[in-house]
């Protein structure tokens, strides 16, 4: 997968650009086709915003987090709650967020 990063007024973006059509990028636009994969929030309390995520009667996709980009440990709330988008939050080590 191709990355492509910057900041806007202190929102993070990153493009992603398939390198391969197995890919989950290349598989996502070709079931909803291009815009938004996701969106994210730093954290740095990760199992506690599970905890609370499980507590509202979301569903939490990974629990334990898993690692992501950049060193972090990351989760996903089910996007069929939180109105159709898939949302991630993402703690670097150390608990500083996700240190984009």
């Amino acid at each position: 997968m191709r990355v492509a990063m910057f900041d806007v007024a202190g929102v993070h973006i990153e493009l992603l650009e398939p390198t391969s059509p197995e890919s989950a990028i290349a598989k996502a636009i070709e079931k909803k086709g291009e815009g938004i994969h996701h969106i994210a929030f730093k954290t740095n309390d990760i199992a506690g915003n599970i905890s609370q995520a499980k507590d509202a009667g979301l569903i939490v996709l990974n629990d334990p987090p898993v690692p992501g980009a950049h060193n972090t440990q990351v989760t996903f709330l089910h996007p069929k709650c939180t109105f159709g988008v898939l949302t991630e939050f993402c703690q670097h080590p150390g608990g500083c967020g996700c240190g984009h």
